[in-house]
């Protein structure tokens, strides 16, 4: 190949590439063996077939982890719902609390609408005869906080009453064996109290500020957003482009460093499953949501919305050959090769490639060796 084909083997290279790097996640990838392109010593740009600069095979450790930015918050966020026949509001568990199975949520007329968990709604009153996945629900809740005696099933028996008429006397109640959702909310876990009503909305919580939010003293309607709440356990969210998605598959290790400079270990927990343009009107490039959770959620201090640092650890290659991705050139045969650089001369070499790092690529090829010089565009 001759001087004034390689600019178009690289043109080519462009679009070839852009499919091996949106595989192989090569914007995601971290190394230590970046080398900075150098002038070739011998000719000028053009003289006799030699590139414009040149760039090293290194031969080390390569790594396609990655470095991103994130947000340090509570995953889940819902509303909690007055149930029963509203009434005046005394009590709200105050933002930033955590409510577990069996507290607190708020009170209504003095009388506490307590946590408990479980998927299904607590939408009907539960008495001897019902049956349901709701039932269900209140017996493994029972039965978690230690009221036993009864069959965990779907059906509300005698027995199950018997132990709602004990869980109704630790909390001072009249012991009526039935109980509904004046007395009971569900949710899937421990919830961590956002803030009061509905955060923002038009006021349909009942509330006198108009803004959605509600305080003691006001009045609530059954349906009515009384809680703004968020899961309780501590995670990181952060998006990476769809090309390079194949970064943070769902467990896949991080360090996440957090603003006072404490690091904890954790891993992917969720990946989105639809890419949306991101909010920079200056990129719009579609981007995969990821969600960290931590190994130990109760040392994430931080305020939320707080900035924090993901560190991806990807798989590494040891001991391999690699070069400066811009070094490789599109073939006319097919495939990829580096323009190796010697005595002054310059010579295609088809290579095989491996795994992309930040800015290099492992390849493999007859005759390539350590120390080598390849052909790159100028810098």
């Amino acid at each position: 190949m001759s001087a004034g084909e390689r600019p178009m083997g690289r043109r080519r290279l462009l679009v070839a590439l852009a499919a091996i790097v949106a595989v192989a996640g090569a914007g995601a990838a971290v190394t230590a063996l970046s080398a900075g392109p150098e002038q070739p010593k011998t000719g000028a740009a053009g003289s006799r077939g030699l590139p414009p600069a040149t760039g090293t095979i290194t031969r080390g450790d390569l790594s396609n982890s990655s470095q991103q930015d994130g947000t340090l918050g509570h995953l889940g966020e819902r509303k909690i719902n007055a149930g029963g026949a509203g009434g005046t509001l005394t009590w709200l568990a105050p933002s930033g609390s955590v409510v577990k199975r069996d507290g607190r949520l708020y009170e209504v007329d003095g009388e506490a609408v307590r946590l408990m968990y479980g998927s299904e709604p607590m939408y009907r009153t539960l008495k001897t005869g019902d049956k349901g996945k709701d039932v269900r629900q209140l017996e493994e809740n029972l039965a978690a906080l230690g009221f036993t005696g009864f069959d965990v099933d779907e059906e509300y028996t005698a027995k199950t009453a018997a132990a709602v008429k004990r869980w109704q006397k630790s909390h001072d109640l009249k012991q009526t064996g039935t109980v509904g959702p004046d007395r009971i909310a569900f949710a899937g876990s421990a919830v961590r109290v956002k803030e009061p009503g509905g955060g923002g909305g038009s006021g349909s919580g009942g509330g006198s500020g108009g803004d959605g939010r509600i305080a003691p003293g006001d009045r609530v309607t059954p349906g009515g957003p009384v809680l703004t709440v968020t899961g309780s356990e501590r995670v990181v969210s952060f998006k990476v482009p769809a090309s390079e998605a194949g970064s943070a598959k769902a467990g896949t290790r991080v360090q996440v460093t957090l603003p006072d400079g404490t690091q904890l270990p954790g891993k992917v927990s969720a990946v989105g499953k639809t890419a949306t343009a991101g909010d920079d009107p200056q990129d719009k490039t579609p981007k995969i949501d990821i969600t960290v959770s931590f190994d130990d959620p109760d040392k994430a201090d931080g305020v939320d919305q707080s900035p924090v640092t993901v560190d991806l650890t990807g798989e590494t290659r040891q001991d391999v050959l690699s070069v400066p991705v811009n070094a490789l050139l599109a073939l006319p045969e097919g495939g990829f090769g580096v323009q190796v650089v010697e005595d002054g001369r310059a010579r295609d070499v088809k290579v095989e490639l491996g795994m992309f790092g930040q800015g290099r690529v492992e390849i493999s090829g007859g005759g390539l060796r350590e120390g080598m010089k390849v052909g790159v565009p100028s810098a």
